[in-house]
């Protein structure tokens, strides 16, 4: 006895009649890209902060620098999230000057933060999911102004499947 799929998934198929992918797939494939363009930013930000926590000798570098990359899953305010515990270690671990050391810390958070959100998330996204690097600066920024603040976290995977969806239709 054949097993069917009740009606209504029966007709949901991966391909269109015209032997195209579906927009389900395309959307799927889009979204895959994204995550791996994610994953690529996280390995590249966590080994900047572990680069730039063992030149300003940090303790538990590689902690902080592992967790920064996680933190990267958290769109917006995961670059802020992986500040906190460096500073802190920082501050605590500084025998003279303790100012100085914290505001190291800082000032490698904002040297990560701009190259990452300027050059290297629109480079890697451009690459692996061919949305151009004006849509990925500008797109979480447009988002945040319309949609506060889901925009922001919603914007580059959104952006990944409209420009998916625009190049099939091309």
């Amino acid at each position: 006895m054949d097993v069917l799929p009740p009606p209504r998934l029966r007709n949901i198929d991966v391909r269109r009649v015209d032997g195209e992918p579906s927009t389900l797939r395309v959307a799927g494939g889009a979204l895959l890209g994204w995550g791996k363009a994610v994953t690529l930013d996280a390995l590249i930000v966590g080994l900047l902060w572990l680069v730039g926590l063992e030149i300003l000798r940090v303790p538990w570098a590689p902690l902080w620098a592992l967790l920064a990359a996680l933190f990267q899953f958290v769109p917006a305010f995961g670059g802020m999230l992986s500040v906190a515990g460096p500073a802190i270690t920082a501050a605590l671990a500084a025998q003279t000057d303790v100012l100085f050391h914290v505001a190291m810390v800082l000032g490698l958070y904002a040297v990560i933060a701009v190259l990452e959100g300027l050059v290297i998330q629109p480079l890697i996204l451009k690459r692996t999911t061919l949305v151009p690097w004006w849509a990925a600066l500008l797109g979480p920024i447009a988002g945040g102004l319309l949609f506060p603040p889901w925009g922001v976290l919603i914007a580059p995977p959104v952006l990944a499947v409209v420009f998916a969806l625009l190049r099939r239709r091309s």
